[in-house]
């Protein structure tokens, strides 16, 4: 099967984009950059882009700049219409739908235009990657204490998650499925308490508490699936491996 994956240099790209060739399958990525296996364009020009998708049969859509993925993700969507694309596959997040966080509505935005396209589908909602929670912790290694907000999250493995895009990418569209997430539900005092064992640190963690509609959305666990989640790499995994390295 020929495959195309947007985003394919990034963190959950790099993964999938390794499933989908280990499972035998013609793989390109389209970049910004040139390198091995890539095909070099931009999503946020329109022009041309048919050309560089070219008769493939699967677009995978992992691409983000978190500012303008809407106009982007229709651009690629009419080149991939105009290339008679038979599978359209996007990652999206957990909660977008019930969260009035910008980057989430731009998701929301997006599954819509993917859902009114005309061409078959599958969108898979996954909860946050570890390495989002250890975004927030790592830029905190020089201060006197760890701040956290008083929220709890499921983060899942990349991996994992890229396993399970790959999966779906090549089996028949399915439109909206089920949502995954990781193995735990834990407040974020407990990761940045996994972290630090981790990394052998012993920091005041302080709570950050604050009010508006996002936030308590996070709250109530909107960002969340229900436990057994479908991902088995725990956090405190990722943090152990992290600092191994």
């Amino acid at each position: 099967m020929k495959i195309l994956v947007t985003g394919g240099t990034g963190g959950l790209g790099r993964p999938t984009v390794a499933a989908l060739r280990a499972a035998g399958h013609d793989v390109r990525v389209l970049s910004r950059r040139p390198g091995p296996g890539r095909v070099v364009g931009d999503l946020s020009r329109s022009g041309g882009l048919e050309a560089l998708i070219g008769p493939v049969d699967v677009v995978v859509h992992c691409a983000t700049n978190r500012r303008k993925d809407a106009p982007a993700t229709r651009n690629l969507l009419d080149a991939a219409k105009a290339e008679g694309v038979a599978h359209f596959a996007f990652i999206s997040i957990v909660g977008v739908d019930d969260i009035p966080y910008f980057y989430y509505r731009d998701k929301v935005v997006i599954e819509r235009m993917i859902a009114d396209s005309g061409i078959p589908f599958t969108i898979l909602r996954a909860t946050q990657f570890h390495d989002f929670v250890a975004m927030f912790l790592r830029p905190q290694r020089r201060f006197p204490w760890l701040t956290v907000l008083d929220i709890e999250a499921q983060p899942i493995a990349v991996e994992e998650v890229a396993k399970r895009l790959a999966e779906l990418a090549v089996a028949p569209p399915a439109g909206r499925v089920d949502d995954i997430g990781g193995p735990e539900r834990l407040h974020l005092r407990v990761l940045a308490e996994q972290w630090q064992a981790s990394h052998g640190t012993h920091k005041r963690i302080r709570m950050l508490r604050l009010g508006g509609k996002t936030v308590r959305a996070f709250q109530a666990g909107h960002h969340m699936t229900a436990l057994p989640g479908y991902g088995t790499g725990t956090f405190a995994e990722f943090a152990a491996r992290e600092a191994a390295t």
